[in-house]
């Protein structure tokens, strides 16, 4: 039987970082044996922003080398840069004439970063969800894995879909197949260490507010040192009124692969005094088998340049035909 196929990716801007790791790549590595694993840099999506291209190739790297080191096996998924496959910037362009302006103004994720960028917000940043359209619908994925703050760019993609197939598809003969979101139960929305109600980002100008998976030990004993808390003693889950308990809570349970009942159980008496320690010992050891892995990577760079000449070639190889279906749906004549 054909496996189902997935597809997602992370942009390389900064440091990937616990969010990025519990939210998405861990999730891609307990999955992977099951599905035909499509994983990539989204180096196009990254200067949607401001960025500084000296570094752009070089993150591009770091994160393929941290996918790698965090656990993806090549022999279940392909890894590869965005914009090493011109399909995406070419499909995205055609998406973008079908798709109305009113859907991405919509965009609660354009509202929030253009408040930010004021007047200097790129058009880049309005219409990338459609980019983001094109790069799942070439590789026609059976589902794409999501965090809680990304359903709503998969719902515009499904609504690009059935656009596109009642325009240019045959009645029940549809050109694109729609994907399903599939969405972690556990730590699919890691919190900011300074502030329980924000997501845990890179784009967040305190470093404190994350630990990222390349931190060292001393680094991160410190973060989680100066973490907020509450002055509450007795450690739970799920209090509305404790959104830090809850996410420090979590995170132990993550970091130590301990149960959700366990770490109730063990921490419901405990004072921030006595649980620090234990979160950062917890994630100290969890993360040195990926950083220890992840350098022996960097040091062949040769072998990084392997894996992601091979991922374009397989990438290729299922982007350039959904390409050219939709464009002859579209009326263009197709070259050989």
């Amino acid at each position: 039987m054909t496996q189902q196929r997935i597809l997602s990716g992370i942009q390389p801007t900064g440091d990937l970082h616990l969010g990025n790791y519990l939210g998405a790549i861990r999730n891609w590595v307990d999955i992977q044996e099951s599905y035909d694993s499509f994983l990539f840099m989204a180096d196009l999506h990254a200067i949607t922003v401001p960025h500084d291209p000296s570094k752009l190739a070089e993150n591009t790297y770091k994160v393929a080398a941290m996918y790698l080191a965090c656990g993806i096996d090549l022999n279940h998924a392909t890894i590869f840069v965005q914009s090493h496959v011109p399909a995406h910037a070419e499909l995205a362009w055609l998406f973008m004439c079908i798709t109305p302006l009113n859907w991405l103004d919509d965009m609660v994720q354009f509202k929030e970063k253009a408040i930010k960028q004021g007047e200097a917000v790129a058009a880049g940043l309005l219409t990338y969800p459609v980019l983001q359209a094109a790069d799942i619908m070439l590789y026609e994925p059976d589902k794409v894995p999501v965090g809680e703050d990304q359903k709503q760019h998969l719902e515009l993609t499904r609504d690009i879909v059935n656009s596109f197939n009642h325009r240019f598809g045959k009645p029940k003969q549809p050109v694109l197949k729609l994907p399903e979101p599939m969405i972690r139960a556990e730590g699919a929305r890691v919190m900011s260490l300074t502030d329980g109600t924000k997501k845990m980002s890179k784009s967040d100008l305190s470093d404190l507010s994350r630990i990222n998976l390349l931190d060292p030990p001393d680094l991160i004993q410190t973060k989680i040192k100066k973490c907020k808390t509450d002055p509450i003693k007795g450690l739970t889950f799920g209090d509305p009124e404790r959104p830090e308990c809850n996410n420090l809570l979590t995170l132990y349970m993550l970091m130590s692969g301990k149960s959700k009942d366990e770490v109730a159980a063990e921490c419901a008496e405990m004072g921030w005094g006595q649980f620090k320690p234990l979160l950062t010992e917890a994630t100290i050891a969890h993360l040195k088998p990926i950083q220890d892995k992840y350098y022996a990577i960097m040091n062949e760079p040769g072998y990084l340049e392997s894996v992601l000449k091979d991922g374009k070639e397989k990438a290729e190889a299922i982007a350039n035909p959904t390409l050219l279906k939709v464009k002859k749906a579209m009326g263009y004549s197709i070259s050989v």
